[in-house]
């Protein structure tokens, strides 16, 4: 099977290529990258006017399968992603039962060959059940394929062991992913502590609640040597002390959500779940940090932080509904519109947060459009304007608070190891 790109504005970040190109697709690899390159192929894409990028990888998805099938399955969740150009995704573990060993690993891995319609990397939890008490078999989910650890929807609380846990993954070669939360200074918050928690007389959660774990993890990274991943960072102190680890040359990195840079709390109109996200949309000096550490390399990546949940879950008020956004379909489009169009970033550095930035962090041979490579690829048009429509959602969650929101950049092909896995 071949494939021939013409015509596209090639946008790699692995090798600096930011202009019109053909791509050539062989049996699932790129064999080659140039101009007006004249070679046969079984089909031919017309990419004039389009951007050709490497396939997005998000590091941060919850797919809800095993346990929660009525929000998401493998097969759905996949679905969306290969319909907003991500050809990987990290499934975060917090699933009934947990992904907390070497045979849920290996579960998920041939849930993979089975219903995906891209690559899946598996992130393994820290502790057994995720209940904070024991670690999980780090080094035999590792070797069964996991990506990197995390305790993601909650903090691991005990210090101690969460320590450990990070030895257990610097002996194994594979990064902790922290999801910073402060359990016991959370209490019932569901909404910023700010003017419209007050306005809507909703319990707030703070800053601090982010701040007091994010730094704690930083300093343990600092005395373990282990690759620490920031998750969803939404405050501005999370991004000052991402500059201050980076800057003292830690193994640190974080990432943004869409909906943390382009939201802030003022922006909730009522008390509508759809705008209840952990963490909380926060003020507007934090989307502004956000934005600023995105544009200076302080935020490595843009990740989705996708979580599904039914239409009735998200019907509920705000103090009864779930936290979670689905993000999948709409990351690129808003990301675009945001900070593109806006002039924060250029689209070279787009492509490169949402495909090479996380593909070194995981430290895999993707996010690169090179020769020799997997052809993960994604095309996409920003030339026009569009409303976001949930109802055309791939995704079983149709929980945005974006639908109707006016945007560019759609998703046209998504090639998942020269496959097209869809097609708008």
């Amino acid at each position: 099977m071949s494939v021939l790109i013409k015509n596209g504005h090639v946008l790699d970040p692995s090798t600096g290529t930011d202009g019109i190109r053909d791509i050539y697709v062989k049996d699932g690899v790129i064999a080659a990258v140039g101009e007006k390159l004249d070679l046969a192929a079984d089909e031919v894409i017309e990419a004039q006017g389009l951007y050709v990028m490497p396939g997005f990888i998000d590091l941060h998805v919850h797919l809800r399968e095993p346990g929660f099938e009525y929000k998401e399955t493998i097969k759905t969740g996949s679905e969306a992603a290969a319909r907003g150009g991500f050809t990987t995704v990290c499934p975060m573990p917090n699933t009934r039962p947990a992904i907390d060993s070497r045979e849920m690993v290996e579960w998920l891995k041939a849930k993979e060959k089975k219903d995906s319609l891209v690559h899946i990397l598996p992130i393994g939890a820290v502790t057994r059940g995720q209940a904070g008490e024991e670690l999980a078999d780090i080094g035999g989910m590792s070797e069964a394929g996991a990506a990197a650890i995390s305790e993601d929807g909650k903090s691991v609380m005990s210090t101690s062991l969460y320590r450990e846990g990070m030895l257990k993954a610097k002996a194994a070669g594979i990064p902790v992913f922290a999801h910073c939360e402060d359990k016991d200074l959370v209490g019932n918050g569901v909404i910023n502590k700010g003017k419209k928690a007050e306005e809507l007389q909703l319990p707030g959660i703070s800053n601090a609640v982010e701040d007091i774990i994010a730094i704690r993890d930083i300093l343990l990274a600092k005395e373990t040597g282990v690759r620490l991943h920031l998750c969803h960072c939404s405050t501005k102190d999370s991004v000052d002390f991402l500059a201050w680890a980076k800057k003292e040359g830690l193994p640190v990195t974080g990432e943004a959500c869409p909906h943390h840079f382009t939201l802030a709390d003022e922006d909730i109109p009522c008390d509508d779940s759809n705008y209840k996200m952990n963490p909380p949309l926060r003020s507007k000096e934090d989307v502004e940090a956000l934005k600023e550490g995105l544009k200076n390399g302080i935020l490595d990546v843009i990740a989705t932080d996708h979580a599904p949940h039914s239409k009735e879950e998200k019907e509920k008020a705000f103090l009864q509904a779930p936290f979670g956004i689905v993000g999948l379909e709409t990351a690129f489009a808003l990301s675009y519109t945001e900070l593109v169009e806006t002039g924060i970033l250029s689209p070279l550095e787009l492509a490169a947060k949402l495909s090479c930035n996380p593909a070194g962090i995981l430290g895999i041979e993707k996010g690169s459009l090179k020769e020799g490579r997997v052809a993960d690829i994604v095309i996409a048009d920003t030339r026009e304007w569009y409303r976001i429509d949930k109802e055309a959602f791939a995704s079983l969650g149709k929980n945005t608070p974006f639908h109707g929101r006016e945007v560019k950049g759609r998703i046209k092909y998504t090639l998942v190891s020269g496959q097209v896995v869809f097609q708008d």
